[in-house]
């Protein structure tokens, strides 16, 4: 009963972070749970640091300070920021466009835990703990190439859903794609998740060959050019190789 408990206010917490600033009545019906449980729930984790009513409107929830708090500290003290933060900011400089980190959360998604931003006053922007689907975007083909067959096979049983007229919600053409990620090192996002916002992207390996994050260039479709693919993609597969080999040593 003790781990359910857990288990519910970890996910809550997910909730807030997502919907925020967000109100009893909302979770309660996200969740199917009573109101009582779920206001038990909110006051618990405000008590210890995690949530805080807005200041606005106190009947809504948004994340507290210690959550700010701990991502920073549990990213820059972390192998992967340590590997990750240098090559990032070569590659930003190198090609003027926003590059992001984003680690695998397969088989659900990708969450972006770091961001260099590049001068241009028209840019892509995802905030830090932005979560997207593997299956739609580049990060996530980069993670997705690398997984066994059997958590694709998964994947493509719960079933792609279509974010824009470009997703790839064909299993055939999802599988073809991941070969040619393979092949070629790198994947593109053209529209596929968010109209107008274009990526590329490749993976950084953990030890065993599995993939832990993915690092990714990504620009606007206004600054999107076919032909600097095979550039852009050599530089990010470039950096995500490094990357790989600094954090393993």
């Amino acid at each position: 009963m003790e781990m359910k408990s857990v288990t519910r206010s970890l996910r809550m917490l997910e909730a807030v972070a997502q919907h925020q600033p967000v109100t009893v009545g909302e979770l309660t019906k996200l969740f199917g749970l009573p109101k009582s449980t779920v206001q038990r729930t909110l006051v618990s984790l405000a008590e210890a640091g995690w949530l805080r009513a807005n200041r606005k409107d106190t009947t809504r929830w948004e994340i507290g300070a210690r959550v700010l708090a701990v991502r920073p500290a549990a990213l820059q003290g972390s192998s992967l920021y340590a590997a990750a933060r240098e090559p990032m900011v070569r590659l930003r400089d190198t090609v003027n466009e926003t590059i992001h980190l984003c680690v695998a959360d397969a088989p659900e998604c990708t969450v972006v835990v770091d961001r260099v931003d590049c001068d241009h006053a028209v840019r892509t922007f995802h905030a830090i703990g932005d979560t997207s689907p593997l299956h739609a975007t580049a990060t996530g083909h980069a993670v997705l190439a690398h997984l066994p067959e059997a958590d694709i096979d998964a994947i493509v049983a719960r079933g792609l859903e279509s974010y824009s007229d470009s997703t790839p919600t064909d299993p055939v053409e999802l599988r073809a794609e991941l070969r040619r990620v393979r092949k070629d090192g790198y994947a593109v996002n053209r529209n596929q998740y968010v109209p107008g916002v274009c990526a590329i992207a490749a993976p950084v390996l953990d030890g065993d060959g599995s993939p832990l994050a993915a690092v990714a260039v990504s620009l606007p479709d206004s600054r999107f050019s076919p032909d600097r693919l095979p550039e852009l993609g050599r530089l990010v597969a470039d950096t995500a190789a490094e990357i790989t080999a600094r954090r393993l040593g």
